[in-house]
């Protein structure tokens, strides 16, 4: 029992240092393509919709921490494709130079309010293609490869030791493994939840493992990746074309011929539109529910940090009598997020199941 207490305690006083290490790499997080001198960030007031913001976006390099009041970061490369120079290919460090990046032809790249501008020598702005590997493609990449090495590892654990007991990251993920397939899949979808069950152990895992990685202040994570409207959108697509397409006659009859409305709602084309607005609505609401509520965990927690500096730039004492206030809601903001990252991939796999279920679903 002391042995358990002992290590809670470590666990805890350890997230705790991990919080402030965040908290206090968000404080000093320099915005991308932003050039100032040291005068003008000292007279420049703190402004808490900018810093919220900024720090839920995507950026063009992976900050790390600040040393002598310069921001230290892991430069992504930038690949852009333009209609005057074709392909161009740097890394994101060279535009924060001063006046950016020259390239070919004497055209100049720069950060314009979180897009590159391309200026040519006469001055005239366009916006090249985009397709640089920013800061939630570099962490995608890392999610991705993370969970190749844990589920590699533990399909190689099952095949070594048939018939015996699981032992390390298998004993760890098995119970949940088999918690969504016996309490998601099964009840969901009925006999043919085989099928489909892989399809929602990866959404489930996606989405936990990017939801945890969020929370770790350091590469590979610090990502905002499921609070990106890109990801989460994909991730509904998958479903909206899986269950669309696993839909048996019953499913479409029941979209353009409901059964148990009065004609009249029929004939006039309101209860199957209504229904095949629905086919499209649900995706939808999968994709915005755990966009708003990874995006609320964050801007909750950089909304207590930013208190901080809000009543500091009026009164100094105020802010470090505020500080112990702020930084234990922070605390208990992260750890709340522990819970919401595994209820949030919960939520978006149960909802998954549910739609299949209701595509593959034989007449009674």
């Amino acid at each position: 029992m002391l042995r358990k207490r002992i290590i809670g305690c470590a666990i805890t006083v350890l997230f705790a240092g991990l919080s402030i290490i965040n908290v206090t790499a968000m404080s000093h997080q320099e915005p991308a393509g932003k050039n100032t001198s040291e005068q003008e960030e000292k007279n420049k007031k703190f402004d808490p919709a900018e810093f919220l913001f900024e720090h839920i976006a995507d950026s063009h390099d992976w900050h790390l921490f600040n040393f002598k009041n310069k921001s230290v970061s892991i430069p992504l490369p930038v690949i852009l494709i333009s209609k005057n120079n074709g392909v161009i290919m740097f890394f994101s460090g060279k535009l924060h130079h001063k006046g950016g990046y020259v390239g070919k032809n004497n055209y100049r790249y720069t950060l314009m309010e979180g897009k590159i501008a391309e200026i040519s020598p006469s001055g005239t702005e366009s916006y090249p293609f985009d397709l640089s590997i920013t800061k939630n493609v570099a962490a995608l990449w890392c999610s991705i490869i993370l969970i190749l090495v844990v589920f590699l590892s533990v399909a190689r654990a099952y095949k070594k030791n048939v018939g015996k007991p699981p032992k390390g990251l298998q004993s760890l993920l098995e119970p949940v493994i088999i918690f969504i397939r016996d309490e998601v899949a099964k009840p969901s979808i009925g006999h043919k939840y085989e099928k489909y069950t892989p399809y929602l152990l990866t959404i489930f895992f996606f989405i936990w493992f990017n939801n945890m990685l969020g929370l770790v202040p350091f590469p590979p994570g610090g990502a905002n990746l499921s609070g990106n409207l890109a990801v989460t959108g994909v991730l509904a697509l998958f479903t909206m074309i899986i269950t669309n397409f696993s839909g048996n006659k019953n499913y479409w009859k029941h979209i353009f011929n409901t059964p148990g409305v009065p004609i009249w709602l029929k004939i006039p084309p309101i209860m199957p539109l209504v229904e095949l607005i629905s086919v499209f609505t649900r995706p939808f609401v999968l994709m915005i529910r755990l966009f708003a509520n990874i995006t609320a965990g964050h801007l909750i927690t950089l909304g207590f940090l930013s208190l901080i500096f809000v009543f500091a730039q009026n009164n100094t004492a105020v802010g470090i009598g505020v500080t112990p206030v702020s930084l234990a809601f922070i605390l208990f903001m992260n750890f709340l997020e522990l819970l919401v990252a595994f209820i949030q991939a919960y939520v978006f796999t149960f909802l998954s199941a549910l739609y299949i279920g209701m595509a593959v679903e034989e007449h009674h």
